[in-house]
């Protein structure tokens, strides 16, 4: 069955051609107040969760599990360490991760004026990262800028993947058919697909789908798009209250029938598997790797086995950064899947104190909860505001 996000007429002349298959109601109309202030919560905490778990690795990016304890003492790293010049520092999987919803919002507001191609957007929204990471500031003249590429603590390198550089460095999408970086395995597709799993009115399907077609933009080994697509699906089903365990074995589903998904199938169920083995430990979460811990399927089992065995947040992303594999992936996507499951509330307070960009985290994930439940009162054919239009053009210039 052909599940590729189409479109409705639009401003791009290559994007496909509409389905309703990929049009939601409002979730004003299927929530009360009580299930909005729970899914912003969860919005909340999905974004914060995977800012927290990236910095949290990034101290110990490139380092083996001794090589940790020899900077950090036995026990490893237990806390926010200095990275980047200060503690708390993110890395560009965060940065990528608040275009991605950036993309995601223009993605709707868009649809009201008769476009509706997400992955292009997303790509769009991509390509405004990409300028973050060789200008040296805000350009002022660019006409689809909106709020967030004016923030100025965004535009720094911080150690982005060769193939988000090259993936973004022009205006072609990368399709299934024709991906980008076809050998590029890493997990930073996965890392920056967390967000596709907070489009809960969407199918389950739709979201894994729209994540892989968005992670091919960069990432063109099947390795990479389906775990990018599993993040996603995993998140999707703990937005909507699923357990943890129930999302994984959805998302299994899910993969089944997806070419070349055998590699991240058997990621997620020797996460699953591990689960059953004795007590959590850096030992146990190195084992889970098929490779050198840093393919993105690799990072993947370690996120998740990480949130299955976890006690709290800070205990499961201590694990999920210990380790000699890509501490700040793995860290970050333990950080969404707990913040997905929990909700803001569950994060420790004293890490989130001092998160790099903390407020504009919350300011975007506030802002993609209320296009998510309130998106026609902004732009709707019978309302809008300005200021939202502002916030989030849909100029392609």
């Amino acid at each position: 069955m052909d599940t590729t996000i189409r479109t409705a007429a639009s401003d791009t002349a290559a994007e496909p051609a509409p389905t309703a298959a990929a049009t939601t109601a409002p979730l004003t109309a299927l929530w009360g107040r009580t299930e909005q202030q729970d899914f912003r919560s969860r919005v909340r905490g999905t974004l914060l969760g995977a800012a927290v778990g990236d910095a949290l690795g990034a101290p110990v990016a490139g380092l083996s599990l001794d090589g940790i304890r020899a900077a950090h003492g036995p026990a490893g790293l237990t806390g926010p360490a200095p990275a980047h010049g200060r503690r708390g520092a993110v890395t560009a999987a965060t940065q990528l991760t608040l275009f991605t919803v950036d993309g995601l919002v223009r993605a709707h507001v868009r649809r009201d004026a008769g476009g509706w191609h997400p992955p292009t957007d997303v790509h769009r929204a991509h390509r405004r990262w990409a300028a973050t990471q060789h200008d040296w500031g805000p350009d002022e003249r660019r006409a689809d800028n909106g709020w967030l590429a004016q923030e100025e603590w965004l535009y720094v390198r911080r150690d982005p993947e060769r193939a988000c550089l090259t993936g973004f460095a022009d205006d072609t999408l990368g399709t299934l058919e024709h991906p980008k970086n076809p050998t590029a395995r890493d997990a930073a597709a996965a890392v920056r697909s967390a967000p596709f799993g907070l489009l809960v009115g969407w199918e389950p399907g739709l979201v894994l789908q729209l994540a892989v077609e968005c992670a091919t933009q960069s990432h063109g080994h099947p390795g990479a798009y389906l775990s990018a697509g599993a993040v996603a699906a995993v998140v999707h089903g703990l937005t909507r209250g699923e357990s943890l365990e129930a999302a994984v074995q959805r998302t299994l589903g899910l993969l089944a029938a997806r070419p070349g998904h055998q590699p991240v199938t058997d990621a997620l169920r020797r996460a699953l598997t591990a689960v059953t083995r004795g007590a959590p430990g850096p030992n146990a979460v190195e084992a889970l790797s098929a490779g050198d811990g840093r393919d993105a399927e690799d990072v993947l089992a370690v996120a998740v086995y990480c949130a299955l065995v976890a006690e709290d947040v800070a205990h499961g992303l201590r694990l999920a950064v210990n380790h000699g594999g890509d501490s700040t992936a793995a860290g970050a996507v333990c950080g969404a899947l707990l913040g997905a499951l929990h909700g803001e509330t569950a994060l420790p307070a004293a890490w989130l104190t001092e998160l790099e960009g903390r407020a504009t985290v919350l300011e975007l994930a506030d802002d993609f909860a209320l296009e998510m439940t309130q998106g026609p009162a902004l732009h709707g054919p019978k309302s809008s505001s300005p200021a939202w239009a502002a916030r989030y053009p849909t100029a392609t210039a």
